[in-house]
């Protein structure tokens, strides 16, 4: 398989994978009242959109001019990490909330199910991306393995705080694990509005250009 087509594939299945996850873990944090969940439900819905940007950028849109195409580009991405920040701050605000008011949340099946899922599939994926990102000498998509594997030890996380309260009833590590939660969601937004965009080379999906070539 050409290696464009497998990066987009990768993407594609990485942004509706997050989805499903997304909507599965806020559903189950609503009727748990898990903030862990809740929280990690947000991540996954913010990691999508900015797949989505990365998508956008390796399929290339032909005759939009390189300065006009970095523009839009920028302006995703601020939206994006501002979007982490955002929603950093209510998860932050739930989780002390919950452990200051003892807002007990109840134990959840499905949470840990979904957070098993996710520490199954995200792995393999991190593997996958990075593979096809060096062969495509991709600065992008490596860095979005390396935010890919960050999941999966947000998984990890998630999975030993609802365990937690699933088989000993320590309630309390669910709010703890909302505010690992929150950590994560700082650090991405911090780092999208620090770097201001996804690509680091000329064009996406493709070989930085060597010096002889300039």
């Amino acid at each position: 398989m050409n290696l464009q087509k497998r990066a987009l594939l990768l993407s594609f299945f990485s942004v509706g994978y997050n989805i499903l996850e997304a909507l599965v873990s806020l559903l189950a944090g609503y009727l748990a009242g898990s903030i862990a969940l809740v929280g990690f439900g947000l991540d996954s819905l913010v990691e999508s959109l900015s797949g989505g940007v990365m998508i956008w950028r390796f399929r290339q849109r032909p005759g939009l001019p390189p300065a006009a195409e970095e523009r839009l580009e920028r302006r995703a991405v601020n939206i994006v990490g501002y979007t982490f920040l955002v929603l950093g701050a209510y998860v932050l605000y739930e989780s002390l909330k919950k452990l200051l008011f003892r807002d007990i949340p109840a134990p959840s099946l499905l949470g840990l199910i979904v957070a098993l899922a996710s520490l199954i599939v995200m792995p393999g994926l991190y593997f996958l991306k990075y593979r096809t990102g060096q062969a495509l000498h991709s600065r992008s998509l490596m860095a979005d393995s390396k935010q890919t594997l960050a999941c999966a030890w947000l998984s990890l996380a998630l999975l030993v705080g609802l365990g937690l309260n699933y088989f000993w009833g320590f309630w309390q590590a669910d709010p703890l694990i909302g505010l690992v939660v929150v950590g994560f969601l700082l650090k991405e937004g911090w780092g999208e509005l620090k770097e201001g965009k996804i690509c680091t080379c000329a064009t996406c999906g493709l070989p930085p250009a060597s010096d002889g070539d300039h």
